[in-house]
């Protein structure tokens, strides 16, 4: 049942970056019972309003209630106490321990000093709540981000919260898992917690939450019931205007007779990759259409040599690329724009300039000396193309929202003009409208000759910005497809038919919720 006094409440928050002001003078009140959403661009202050009342940020002004009652010196340990946790958007986990011992991290049940050894039961109570069904002695290292996401939904599940602050916690989550999650949010209002769900996704908003608050440049615009908002209102709000393109035009697809810039025959990785040929014109947005664990990303990272390949060739302009590590791949022209870009793609606590230079830093530099002038030209440029907010590239790269960083992170691996750019998951944790820019990007790399290899778990995206398409499915690359003849529902029918599932039995079943793998 939702309470009329608020169980947290933020009156007058303002945060300030240096020069740059995240939030200006906004209220917010989090009811127990309710899920209450945080919506607006990337930059609009909705992740920065979470980590304050999480504790993460303390506030420049303002006051900070729990229960009624004011607050004084606030962080995470403090919040944690008082019943509020977050959930952030880039994971914090300990890549070398076991999922449960991530899950009790810090809040460890001991006698006398002593473990208690009843972890297992403890874990157990909390996946048959979640339904994750993630091995609770699995090496968090060696699962994909969308399970890691998962151990971090256990974590907070695990401290008996009274308050979650989840930020965009569906951003690697299958369709599936997504309702999974939901219905664990409701049973947790259910409860009488209060969930603050933090996304870009207008859809599940609108789906799980009871009252929307829409910010816009750290500024509130509005809060109102989310029965009484539409996709269509909250984009507007979320803009100032109508989104009228969901796509941009693209450019003519190149002849059949033009020689490919891009051939890959054969290919086979120790990763999972068992056979993978195409081939890519210049010019043309090649997509790769597949289930979550379909080996996409494992084709990317073999294509530059992140991955050793155990088979196979690949053919660029003419050049057959062997023995290839990712700086050779990136001398010949071929990079790739990974799906974590913390984990694989940026130094944080640099600037927006030095990530965005730091793999090219040979070509502005002569006899050991930088050449700051180019290297501000070079990055300049970029930070207009990508509509980086706020374009102040001297800025480190921490302090961006999650949409910049993932600009910042495109724009490092473009600086020379690269021949051909794989793109992994390019808009994962965008909003609607970064994920426009991203998307006119796109096709300006093909506009300018630029071969593109799209990656993406939003089929929507690879239908509406790819030439061709090849349909992927346990590290083989199959059909290929034509993105203007087929709509999602057909793409997620071929894709369970060459899934090959079980017949019968619960490995059937597991096959059957990926193939209904969302477009978010």
């Amino acid at each position: 049942m939702v309470t009329a006094q608020p169980v947290v409440e933020l009156t007058g928050i303002t945060k300030r970056f240096g020069g740059t002001v995240a939030l200006d003078d906004i209220d917010l009140a989090v009811h127990a019972g309710s899920v209450h959403a945080l919506v607006g661009e990337n930059g609009a202050g909705k992740s920065t309003l979470g980590k304050i009342a999480a504790g993460v940020y303390s506030p420049d002004a303002g006051r900070i209630r729990v229960d009624g009652q004011p607050v004084g010196r606030w962080d995470t340990v403090r919040a944690q106490r008082r019943g509020l946790v977050m959930i952030a958007q880039e994971l914090s986990l300990v890549s070398d321990l076991t999922v449960a011992q991530n899950v009790f991290l810090g809040i460890e049940q001991s006698r006398f000093g002593v473990l208690r050894r009843d972890q297992r039961r403890r874990f157990a109570e909390l996946d048959e709540i979640t339904g994750f069904g993630i091995a609770p002695e699995a090496r968090v290292g060696d699962l994909r981000i969308a399970d890691q996401q998962k151990v971090e939904i256990l974590r907070a599940l695990a401290r008996e919260a009274k308050v979650i602050v989840m930020d965009e916690p569906t951003s690697s989550l299958t369709a599936h898992e997504t309702q999974r999650l939901h219905e664990v949010i409701r049973h947790l209002t259910a409860q009488g917690r209060a969930v603050v769900y933090v996304s870009h996704f207008l859809d599940a908003v609108l789906e799980v939450s009871d009252t929307v608050t829409v910010l816009r440049d750290g500024h509130k615009i509005r809060t109102a019931p989310a029965a009484d908002q539409t996709k269509s209102s909250l984009v507007e709000a979320m803009l100032g205007r109508e989104l009228a393109v969901t796509f941009p035009p693209l450019p003519p697809a190149p002849a059949k007779d033009v020689p490919p810039l891009l051939t890959v025959d054969g290919l086979a990785s120790d990763r999972g990759v068992r056979r993978a040929s195409f081939e890519i014109r210049p010019g043309e947005i090649l997509g790769l259409l597949g289930l979550v664990g379909s080996g996409r990303t494992e084709i990317a990272r073999a294509l530059i040599g992140a991955d050793h390949a155990t088979a196979g060739t690949v053919t660029l302009s003419g050049r057959t690329l062997r023995r290839a590590t990712p700086r050779r791949s990136r001398d010949e022209g071929l990079v790739l724009v990974p799906e974590d870009r913390h984990g694989q793609g940026l130094v944080l606590q640099r600037s927006v300039t030095e990530n965005i230079t730091l793999p090219s830093l040979s070509r502005f530099s002569r006899f050991g000396v930088i050449d700051r002038r180019a290297v501000g030209k070079q990055v300049d440029e970029l930070v207009r193309r990508l509509e980086l907010r706020p374009a102040k590239p001297e800025l480190p790269v921490q302090g961006f929202s999650g949409g910049n960083q993932q600009k910042a992170l495109i724009a490092k691996w473009l600086v020379g003009d690269p021949k051909l750019v794989i793109l992994d998951e390019p808009t994962r944790g965008v909003d609607v409208g970064a994920k426009l820019a991203i998307y006119e990007l796109i096709a300006d790399l093909a506009a300018r000759g630029i071969g593109v290899l799209l990656i993406s778990s939003e089929h929507e995206e690879v239908l509406g910005l790819a030439h061709r398409a090849h349909l992927v499915s346990r590290g083989e690359v199959l059909d290929e497809v034509d993105p203007r003849g087929m709509a999602v529902e057909d793409v997620l029918r071929r894709l369970f038919d060459v899934a090959d599932p079980p017949a019968t039995g619960e490995a059937g079943t597991a096959e059957a919720g990926k193939a209904k793998e969302s477009v978010q």
